[in-house]
């Protein structure tokens, strides 16, 4: 199994790069048929760890819509602080949108109920979540995940995105912490 060392902690390979290639692609069709009749959607991508999901992902969306960034804080190296910090807001109109977020995790759940509380008050047309990770023992919200690229144990993972106090980001494949 291909390993990777991030400051302390060890890691290996669990979903290789081709593997999430295939699900954003999949995930890509879904959206394009759900939205292409609309009048210019607006992801909104969660940073930092969204970013080469959203990159990917739109390389295969093939309707005219628009991307920005919001930037939330909710972890301290392996763990969910359980407080989110809005660091970064959105600057697009979003009242009367179709507005998609992409998430590049759901785990708890805590970040993403902050985001839609913050976005409804805009009053966009509506919201759809699309995450590439999803958590289901770790989730303990009530809202609609929409388009869920894969379910994952409860483990902590890093790469594509990802990272472990800052690291791992860089990665092509998904690795999880080895015990």
């Amino acid at each position: 199994m291909k390993q990777v060392k991030l400051k302390d902690k060890e890691f290996g390979v669990s979903i290789p790069a081709e593997k999430i290639q295939k699900v954003i692609s999949e995930m890509a069709i879904k959206i394009n048929n759900d939205y292409k009749d609309k009048e210019v959607p607006l992801f909104i991508s969660i940073l930092n760890g969204s970013f080469m999901f959203t990159a990917d992902l739109f390389k295969h969306i093939d309707f005219n819509c628009e991307v920005t960034f919001l930037k939330m804080a909710s972890y301290s190296g392996t763990s969910t602080t359980g407080t989110v910090k809005q660091l970064i807001g959105v600057n697009e109109t979003i009242k009367g949108r179709d507005v998609i977020i992409l998430e590049d995790i759901v785990d708890t759940g805590i970040t993403l109920e902050q985001i839609l509380e913050q976005l409804k008050t805009f009053e966009p047309l509506s919201i759809k979540v699309a995450s590439l990770l999803y958590k289901p023992e770790a989730y303990q919200k009530d809202m609609t995940v929409d388009y869920i690229g894969m379910e994952i144990p409860n483990d902590f993972i890093v790469g594509y995105g990802l990272d472990y106090d800052g690291l791992g980001r860089n990665l092509a494949d998904i690795y999880t912490l080895i015990d």
